[in-house]
């Protein structure tokens, strides 16, 4: 029988529907860019599809062998193990070839599409600050994946070289340090005339809206400082173009993720105690339990509280769980701290989170929850 291939593009997901609306959108950029391919989209947690469904409807079109890619930026826990958990569940129970291909990473083009964003916020500040007078902070999600993290910083790096800046640093919306507001607050301390805040996601959401709240914050502190938004990748050109690049890579066999600094398979700096961790999805409890449709803020029509919800609810869960849940001890959790999803739930999952060595820094996770 002659193999049919299909496409499958995997998302994290997200209670934000601005968020799910713009992965739906380019995930119909890649049907039209891709059309010798059936393409099918779905996600990890709140959002519908789930990957299961994206992978039912390819599998129902009489796809042989599924390609699969991560819709993320890095390869951090969801690229390196929820996503393949879940990939290698469905393959072993339908019998269907499931190829994954690695995440859009460092990347010519996906560099290209950084700069055309940066450069749409210089354009619309003007030429009154020189660059040479300009600080640029690049914002990642953070993650407790050193190599990640390191990822962001490149990031950074190429862009401050790139645009010739006068300086840069990188901070993150969450879980690593530093966190976005300590980060900028620090940076409005170098003198710089104008500071540019570049939020490196993909897709809108709270943590992008976080970031902006955190500009804002700092802003309103040094008035006489310009501190300028830039607008995240979203739909970019160059960043469908690596999609399909990816997705062709795995035909040609050239697949393979970066891991000579994979914390899981080498003793990194810090992280030696996760060497040999279970590799293994623990979204199933969130997969497919919606967006704003299902939440307690809005009854069915978004009204972006979830975004500025009340901190009474939410400390309350942190007060108790977070010491647990960074210590890596069996716990009964929320996931309030670095998903941003409002749910709760009370359940025996049988696994641990291995635990975070820099749980306690100063600028970081904590930070989060002093306000």
């Amino acid at each position: 029988m002659a193999e049919k291939l299909g496409v499958m593009l995997c998302g994290h997901g997200s209670r934000d529907k601005d968020a799910v609306r713009e992965f739906a959108v380019l995930a119909e950029h890649l049907k039209k860019r891709l059309p010798q391919y059936p393409v099918e989209y779905g996600y990890l947690e709140f959002a519908t599809p789930i990957i299961r469904t994206g992978l039912d409807s390819l599998k129902s079109q009489g796809v042989t062998r599924v390609l699969a890619v991560p819709g993320m930026l890095f390869a951090a826990g969801h690229a390196k193990n929820d996503i393949p958990s879940v990939l290698n569940t469905y393959a072993a129970a339908n019998d269907l070839r499931i190829d994954y291909g690695k995440e859009l990473g460092i990347d010519p083009k996906m560099m290209r599409a950084a700069g055309d964003r940066l450069q749409e916020a210089l354009d619309k500040a003007g030429p009154d600050v020189p660059r040479h007078e300009t600080l640029l902070v690049v914002v990642g999600r953070g993650a407790s994946d050193p190599d990640a993290n390191s990822n962001v910083a490149k990031v950074t790096r190429l862009l401050w070289e790139g645009f010739g800046f006068g300086w840069a640093e990188t901070a993150y919306s969450g879980v690593t340090f530093p966190l976005v507001e300590p980060g900028l607050e620090h940076g409005a301390r170098l003198g710089y005339r104008r500071i540019i805040v570049f939020p490196y996601f993909l897709f809108t959401g709270i943590l992008v809206d976080r970031i902006h709240d955190a500009t804002d914050a700092v802003a309103a502190r040094y008035p006489e400082i310009e501190f300028i938004k830039a607008p995240y990748l979203n739909d970019h050109p160059q960043v469908i173009a690596t999609f399909a690049e990816r997705i062709e890579q795995i035909l040609t066999g050239d697949i393979a993720m970066n891991c000579q600094m994979c914390k899981y398979r080498t003793q990194v700096l810090g992280f030696e105690a996760d060497v040999g961790a279970v590799q293994e999805s623990h979204h199933h409890h969130v997969e497919g339990i919606g967006t704003s449709e299902n939440c307690e803020y809005c009854d069915g029509v978004c009204n972006q509280m979830c975004r500025t919800m009340p901190k009474r609810k939410k400390d309350a869960v942190l007060a108790v769980d977070t010491t647990k849940i960074l210590s890596g001890q069996p716990h009964h959790h929320h996931h309030l701290g670095d998903h941003d999803h409002q749910h709760g739930h009370d359940h025996d999952h049988g696994h641990t989170h291995a635990p975070y060595p820099h749980a306690d820094h100063p600028l970081g996770p904590k930070s989060m929850l002093k306000k």
